[in-house]
């Protein structure tokens, strides 16, 4: 077969090739903006340990040396979390006598966003102080809070990188940070996050949507944890935390009005609960890595291995 050479191709080929965007040959065999399936997650990375245990968080982190360390990397979205505690309350107004008190601060790096450089107070932030909130209550179904009475149990989570879903990385990190300091749970609290809307031609549910996908679904937000109220009632964006092994959902929140009604709402949380059982995978095995290389280290057969900086 000869080829002809490239002068020989119309003109009207050349704006037929040219006007294809990648965004619209994904979606002509069915993928999202980013390659993946409609349920498919992101790629998630975990790192127990990410901090050790005897150093100095830092100013931006607790002053004291910090009990357990986690860091998720989901897609593009990085979040460190740090866990101090249990440990005496400052005070005594504070105390709870049968249980602990749990203390969860959401900050964010000047980095994170892309496009917006400006440094967040947490403690005047709506989104912070909305987040820190649910992340307190997703928390708290799951920690032995009674066995540690009249102590506190710190907690502090920093938004590294954000491309959408920062909340449900910081849960999945406080998680891990919460394992790494050998705190009681009832079972691992994991967050996925689905959502539906029309796009495309298409009314796919997808699982762990990422910023570009958030602000579609929510009207132009954002979205960290909420949608701001944003979007039709064609719309759906639901973060939902789960602990899977209970079969228990700690956490769900939706602010879209759905023309579907329970039904509707009742498809989209099946697959955020599917998404969070595959959560789940990818956070036992980064326990039973973590575990097993302490077991190695405690037997004196672990490997150290410096890296050259």
């Amino acid at each position: 077969m000869t080829r002809l050479p490239i002068n020989h191709i119309s003109s009207a080929h050349l704006t037929i090739m040219t006007s294809l965007r990648r965004t619209d040959i994904l979606s002509l065999i069915h993928l999202r903006s980013d390659g993946r399936r409609p349920n498919e997650i992101r790629h998630m990375t975990c790192h127990l340990g990410a901090l050790p245990s005897t150093t100095d968080c830092g100013s931006a982190l607790p002053s004291s040396a910090c009990s357990g360390s986690a860091m998720v990397t989901m897609g593009l979205t990085q979040v460190l979390c740090i866990v101090r505690g249990p440990c005496d309350v400052g005070r005594r107004t504070e105390e709870l006598p049968d249980r602990a008190t749990l203390e969860v601060t959401m900050r964010t790096a000047p980095f994170a966003p892309p496009g917006d450089r400006r440094s967040t107070n947490p403690t005047s932030d709506r989104r912070l102080i909305e987040q820190s909130h649910l992340l307190q209550k997703a928390m708290s179904a799951s920690i032995l809070l009674h066995l540690y009475p009249k102590s506190k149990i710190s907690v502090t989570v920093m938004v590294l990188a954000d491309d959408g879903g920062r909340l449900e990385a910081a849960i999945n990190a406080c998680t891990l940070a919460l394992i790494d300091a050998g705190i009681p749970l009832k079972d691992m609290v994991c967050a996925c996050s689905a959502g539906r809307w029309n796009a495309g031609g298409s009314d796919e549910i997808v699982v762990d949507l990422n910023r570009r996908e958030i602000q579609a679904a929510t009207g132009g937000s954002s979205g960290g944890g909420g949608n701001g109220g944003g979007g039709t009632s064609d719309t759906i964006y639901l973060p939902v935390a789960t602990m899977p092994q209970r079969g228990t959902v700690v956490l769900s929140q939706c602010e879209s009005r759905l023309s579907g009604g329970a039904e509707a709402f009742g498809e989209v949380l099946e697959c955020a609960r599917a998404g969070c059982e595959m959560v789940m995978e990818v956070m036992a095995a980064a326990v039973r890595e973590r575990g097993a290389g302490l077991w190695k280290a405690r037997e004196g057969k672990a490997t150290v291995v410096l890296d050259d900086w």
